[in-house]
């Protein structure tokens, strides 16, 4: 078993960091491979029942109509979602095109809120008003006419959106595809430019690292400690940049934990200097001594594991005190959390 950073002390580190950097890339883990569903997760049975009521309303895409694609929308919204994905784009990018189309201003907001209320409840019959059918209808009618153009000839250096294996030729491509199925080496090209599942990826980026975080909370519960979790974007006087946990509280900060998952080398690094600029917080003002508040590293996904330098920095930045999910369990034992557990000095809680 390796000595990790968090059981000896500042002074034994600074004499061989390379081998603690080493313990605890040797306990990093990833799960890259898996993601959380988030709300308004399509799985794919409501996807294909969206894309074969479509196809069905134009005639296996032969008939691509704005007003029998609009009335498809209202009754199977999902429809609104393949639509989305036949066209490759973001809501907001279908929401500029169809305003500069149109004439219609279809803000940014609107298409966001309609695309989000879908995938929340995809079986609901889409309600219309007066001003949402006229927004509606300029996003249909800019689909089905994108849809149905060929892609147009751009400079040799450039790339039009449109020029996808399903919509390169208008509608002959969509017809194709439909009844003949997609060619692989396309497919697969495709997935290549826009990464699997880019989409979905983003959207719940807020929610990768909540498994770390509920872990770190049960962690904290189960030995009784007091501790504040702050929220996103929240402001905590005395921090320029607020800690994830403060311990026992804002009002008398003596321990901060920082939560943090990566499986990308380059976001590591922004997140392994956040950590180091919490540590410097913590000995702002104070030349030697102990710092005003112990910072402790909570870290998981192999963005971590790629960087040596910025894990040594880091380790020096919490005195040793970094922890995985493998590790977790020890936080309390080897920090000064130990005093504010329900088994630790109660003087101090």
């Amino acid at each position: 078993m390796p000595t990790y950073p968090f059981e000896v002390s500042l002074d034994v580190i600074l004499k061989k960091p390379d081998s603690y950097v080493d313990a605890v890339f040797s306990c990093l883990e990833s799960e890259f491979l898996t993601m959380p569903k988030g709300e308004g997760f399509v799985d794919y049975p409501l996807f294909e029942r969206g894309y074969e009521a479509l196809k069905s309303a134009t005639a296996s895409f032969n008939d691509l109509n704005a007003d029998k694609v609009f009335a498809i929308v209202t009754r199977e919204p999902m429809a609104f979602i393949v639509l989305r994905s036949m066209l490759g784009f973001t809501p907001p990018e279908w929401g500029y095109l169809a305003t500069q189309r149109t004439g219609v201003n279809v803000a940014q907001g609107f298409v966001r809120s309609l695309d989000r209320s879908i995938r929340m409840k995809p079986t609901k019959l889409l309600a219309v008003s007066d001003i949402k059918r006229a927004r509606l209808e300029a996003l249909i009618e800019t689909a089905c006419h994108l849809l149905k153009e060929r892609v147009p000839e751009v400079n040799g250096n450039q790339f039009h959106r449109l020029d996808k294996a399903d919509t390169k030729n208008g509608l002959d491509s969509l017809r194709h595809l439909s009844g003949m199925g997609v060619p692989y080496a396309m497919l697969l090209y495709e997935r290549f430019l826009g990464r699997p599942f880019a989409g979905h990826r983003d959207s719940v980026s807020d929610l990768v690292g909540d498994s770390l975080e509920s872990a770190i909370e049960d962690v904290l519960s189960k030995a009784g400690i007091s501790y504040r979790k702050t929220k996103r974007a929240e402001t905590i006087e005395g921090f320029d940049q607020t800690p994830d946990f403060i311990i026992p509280s804002e009002f008398n900060p003596q321990i901060i934990i920082e939560a943090k998952i990566t499986e990308d080398d380059g976001t590591a690094r922004d997140k392994a200097t956040r950590i180091q600029h919490l540590g410097a917080l913590s000995m702002a003002g104070r030349t030697e001594g102990d710092p005003k508040y112990e910072v402790i590293a909570c870290i998981g996904g192999r963005g971590f594991g790629v960087r040596r330098e910025d894990m040594k920095k880091m380790i020096i930045a919490t005195r040793g005190k970094i922890f995985t999910l493998k590790t977790l369990g020890q936080m309390v034992e080897h920090t000064e959390l130990k005093k504010y557990s329900s088994g630790g000095n109660k003087a101090l809680r």
